[in-house]
């Protein structure tokens, strides 16, 4: 049995030369577009001692996050070890539990960081305090100066 295909040149009434404004009979407008208007971008003033809140409290909740996602994962893993009583199955469920243990010591670290942060900040009374005094003037300037303070 002999099967043969026979393909057919469909030919179109269009050649490169020819334009499709040609092929379609319509004519070309130009039409000119507005451009795109662009906002300012808001002017945000930030609030440092906000912004260390935010970003501590966002690290901390993906923290413990990826520990909780981790603890599943290596529940599924250790069960499958269980199971296939494999040496290898043994070993991807205890490399998990060491990244684990590693995310958990991450947690700490931040801890320890947010500490420090808190310790280096200047308390109030620190800022206040004026250690060193200079007077620019002339000495009347400065007696008068002293007479009014009292």
């Amino acid at each position: 049995m002999k099967i043969s295909l026979v393909m057919t040149k469909v030919t179109l009434d269009w050649t490169m030369s020819n334009s499709l404004d040609e092929t379609f009979d319509i004519t070309p407008v130009d039409v000119e577009l507005p451009k795109p208007i662009r906002k300012p971008k808001p002017i945000v003033v930030s609030n440092k001692e906000e912004d260390r809140e935010k970003d501590y409290s966002y690290a901390r909740a993906q923290l413990y996050n990826a520990v909780e996602t981790m603890q599943e994962g290596v529940q599924g893993a250790m069960e499958v070890a269980l199971q296939a009583e494999h040496p290898r199955a043994f070993e991807v469920a205890l490399n998990g539990a060491k990244a684990m243990s590693e995310v958990v010591e991450k947690i700490t670290d931040l801890h320890k960081k947010m500490d420090d942060l808190e310790k280096d900040k200047p308390s109030q009374a620190q800022v206040s305090q004026v250690q060193n005094n200079m007077f620019v003037g002339s000495t009347a300037e400065l007696m008068k100066m002293l007479k009014d303070n009292k």
